[in-house]
């Protein structure tokens, strides 16, 4: 075999979002089966799937192109969508549907920056599905866009890799690479989530608004991410984060907000809160929103899920203290020295990816806030504490 694809395998699996995407499709349309295809002239490729129908594929199995819809998908750059096989126009005496055993069927071209046909992001069921509507189809436009952007990303860190000599200049290209990255990603992350606010807005079953939160906890997930990237890229590249202290207005709705997103994202974990603010802070709220939302987020991916996590806040002793804590295993020595450099991840489950910067966010806030940021881990908790001095003048 000439070409395995293991390279285009390997970039959808790195891709965090595609297992949500597989699992919103399915549960959005009712079809139980979903994947991501490489497509090409002569072959179609499994990069990733869903399979609640036992079909059999599984990622690097093959159908023969010929045999499949994207095959003509490729040639159109065309969507197709079928709600019931046996009673379509076009394809009710088409040949695939009778051989892979499906009456409903949605598929949508993954295209890249440069023009090339990826693939296709797709879904099939025995039986019939109402796809034929503009909240399906258009969702699937935007996961499929959402998809093309992380390969041309990969594509152009892959490229930027392979043209560099020397580490310095490595550096200094992924870091402009990376802010150009954060803004490209906003937009199609904005479409999902003004498509999410627009189903808010319409009469919903139960299943279907949990479908919408999940969506939901997906765009709060990546949109911490993407900030992360941009600050990340500011703060190497000399500018800075940018912070704009109020004095005036109350921080603990914010942090109230920040708590109530995160329970919304991760269902089923019990944060516990115990804010008592007797004095006005001043700070950036976003940037303490961000900050808090990081740590957060750290401690709900590495704490033990059967235990609460615990965020408390005061103003005590002419200081501002925030502190996040979890129980769990122990941070080791080794990890501890590099907690908060970029890029560096701990040993975490495979449903929670990142690019290891949430840390070095949030020490990079509390410096701003001429304030420090600590870790402290040991058998029965991991705590990160934030300290800032009430006068900041």
């Amino acid at each position: 075999m000439p070409h395995d694809f293991q390279d285009d395998i390997d970039a959808i699996q790195s891709i965090s979002a595609v297992p949500t995407i597989l699992d919103v499709v399915c549960q959005t349309t009712g079809m139980r089966f979903a994947a991501v295809a490489r497509v090409t002239e002569g072959r179609w490729v499994t990069c990733t799937v869903l399979d609640n129908i036992d079909f059999g594929l599984k990622p690097g199995d093959e159908l023969k192109v010929e045999t499949t819809i994207c095959h003509e998908i490729r040639q159109s750059r065309e969507p197709v969508v079928i709600n019931h096989v046996a009673k379509d126009g076009v394809f009710c005496g088409h040949p695939t549907p009778a051989m892979y055993g499906f009456q409903s069927y949605i598929s949508m071209p993954i295209i890249l920056r440069s023009g090339e046909f990826f693939g296709t992001l797709c879904a099939i069921d025995p039986a019939p599905a109402q796809l034929k509507n503009s909240k399906i189809i258009g969702m699937f436009k935007l996961f499929a866009e959402l998809i093309a952007a992380h390969l041309d990303a990969n594509s152009d860190v892959s490229k930027a890799r392979s043209d560099l000599r020397d580490e310095r200049e490595i550096s200094e290209l992924r870091e402009q690479f990376i802010a150009v990255l954060g803004h490209d990603l906003r937009n199609p992350l904005a479409s999902i989530d003004a498509g999410t606010k627009m189903l808010q807005r319409v009469p919903l079953d139960e299943k279907s608004r949990s479908v919408v939160a999940l969506m939901q906890g997906s765009v709060l997930r990546m949109r911490g991410l993407i900030d992360n990237v941009l600050d990340f890229a500011r703060a190497r590249l000399g500018d800075g984060l940018n912070v704009e202290f109020d004095a005036e207005s109350p921080l603990e709705p914010v942090l109230e907000q920040v708590v109530s997103e995160l329970r919304s994202a991760d269902i089923g974990r019990e944060i516990q809160t115990d804010f008592r603010l007797t004095a006005r802070v001043a700070v950036d709220h976003q940037r303490i929103s961000q900050m808090v939302s990081n740590l957060l987020g750290n401690a709900l991916t590495y704490g033990a899920e059967n235990t609460p996590v615990h965020v408390r806040a005061t103003t005590e002793n002419g200081e501002f203290v925030l502190w996040v804590e979890n129980t769990g295993e122990p941070i080791p020595d080794e990890a501890m020295r590099r907690l908060f450099q970029p890029f560096f991840r701990g040993k975490v489950r495979a449903s929670h990816q990142g690019l290891g910067l949430g840390l070095f966010i949030a020490q990079e806030i509390a410096r701003v806030h001429k304030g420090t940021l600590e870790a402290k881990s040991d058998e029965k908790r991991t705590r990160f504490t934030f300290r800032m001095p009430l006068d900041v003048s």
